[in-house]
């Protein structure tokens, strides 16, 4: 059976979303989506298999609505470095919510993707290099350091979740934190 992808399929998708927003990805069922749009299951099931498909297809919405947040132009005439401050801020705001909002299901997904965790790697080391080619930063491994800063971001964002932090608070520390891990690759000053 071929599934039918059409404006019904984009309703049943938001309607999912919406769910997970207001009742967490667990109150995301085939049932209660039916319920919210008013339609019958053959409408759905032509669809989709299951609601787990369904959350699937929000889930990787929302992770590349975060993705977006990272891919960024750099001004040359602009402090690297502010401009890498507020570019993380942003994504840790927009991850917070979103991950706030799905909480579970989205920590669950995102832990077993490699290719979530490929893209953020290769767009963190993208940042590494164009920081090197310009010297703002010194010569670091730029595999080794995409890692280390994925790790710091995904374990502040989990701890600030965990915690129930509101967005503010997690913002503030998480900035003056990542600061402070920006200013340890700044290059070394050449000795007299």
């Amino acid at each position: 059976m071929d599934l039918i992808s059409d404006e019904m399929s984009r309703r049943i998708i938001a309607a999912a979303e919406q769910i997970a927003r207001t009742s967490g990805a667990e109150s995301v069922t085939v049932r209660s989506i039916l319920r919210a749009l008013g339609i019958s299951n053959r409408v759905f099931y032509n669809r989709f298999h299951n609601a787990a498909e369904v959350l699937d297809i929000v889930y990787a919405n929302t992770v590349l609505k975060i993705r977006e947040s990272l891919v960024a132009k750099f001004d040359p005439e602009q402090d690297f470095f502010q401009q890498v401050l507020d570019i993380v801020e942003n994504t840790l705001v927009m991850s917070y919510e979103c991950k706030r909002q799905f909480s579970q299901y989205v920590f669950e997904s995102d832990s077993v993707s490699h290719d979530n965790y490929a893209w953020w790697t290769e767009e963190i080391k993208r940042l590494i290099e164009f920081g090197k080619a310009r010297g703002y930063l010194r010569d670091v491994d730029s595999d080794i350091m995409s890692y280390s800063i994925w790790c710091f971001i995904r374990g502040f964002n989990a701890d600030a979740l965990g915690r129930k932090l509101p967005v503010a608070q997690a913002a503030a520390a998480f900035k003056y934190s990542f600061g402070i891990l920006l200013d340890g690759l700044r290059p070394v000053p050449d000795a007299p």
